[in-house]
């Protein structure tokens, strides 16, 4: 497994783009993204103006979080796929490489079977991207750093007491 931080460069991102694209056509999904488990989205395709992706990253996330709970309470690790079925519109939900969400949102044009083979093809490779990423920064002798690394205690106390 991964860190707890990802160096994400352009060439990274544009294939994690591509495989979405991808996906999201080959699934005919209405919309497709990907986010991080602390609910910040990564990427995203399809019809994306009619629906807050904030909201739809941190809530899924959410979701992921509180369902992990459940596996926990019952003996599992966790629950890798989670599939809610609405009217006209359906979510499967799925973990990648332990670390990330992936999200397709799908109406009656598609299927579940449809987008769970497709799913399964995308996962790989996004899991394939994360596992450059981690072998460029081994490679570069970079651990992962996070932003926030150099912030401290008495710097947010500072902030907050003006």
């Amino acid at each position: 497994m991964l860190g707890p931080n990802l160096v994400m460069y352009e060439e990274e991102f544009e294939r994690i783009n591509s495989i979405l694209s991808r996906l999201w056509v080959d699934a005919n999904a209405k919309i497709v993204f990907l986010v991080d488990k602390n609910g910040q989205q990564i990427a995203a395709k399809g019809d994306l103006e009619k629906v807050d992706t904030t909201s739809l990253a941190s809530l899924t996330a959410g979701n992921v979080a509180a369902t992990d709970g459940l596996a926990r309470l019952i003996g599992e690790k966790e629950f890798s796929i989670l599939f809610h079925e609405g009217e006209r519109d359906n979510i499967h939900i799925s973990i990648v490489a332990q670390r990330l969400i992936l999200v397709v949102i799908f109406d009656e044009r598609s299927s579940l079977g449809l987008v769970r083979l497709r799913v399964r093809k995308a996962a790989q490779e996004l899991e394939e991207v994360l596992n450059a990423m981690a072998n460029k920064a081994a490679q570069q002798g970079q651990a992962p750093v996070s932003p926030f690394a150099e912030i401290t205690d008495e710097d947010i106390d500072n902030l907050f007491s003006e």
